[in-house]
């Protein structure tokens, strides 16, 4: 069964940057390689991993990260830092 993930990278200037997929390792690489990437990472490279969510089903996916992407930066900051507690 396939996993989908929304997950938040921070970029080389603070930012974040939110988005989903359905191979988490690829698809950072991509952020921080190829001209693939997102045009929005491929200006802030490099970009690393700081918070993701697994959910079975692409359109739960889709969902919960237009739920973060609605979030203010400090909301988001609650958010990476509720996975490390």
């Amino acid at each position: 069964m396939n996993l989908f993930y929304v997950y938040i990278l921070r970029c080389k200037d603070s930012s974040l940057y939110c988005g989903y997929t359905n191979d988490l390792e690829k698809r950072i690489f991509e952020h921080n390689n190829l001209k693939t990437g997102a045009k929005y990472t491929k200006i802030r490279r490099p970009v690393s991993l700081v918070y993701y969510e697994e959910f079975q089903s692409k359109s739960d996916a889709l969902k919960r990260e237009y739920e973060i992407k609605k979030l203010r930066k400090v909301a988001k900051e609650k958010l990476i830092l509720k996975l490390f507690n």
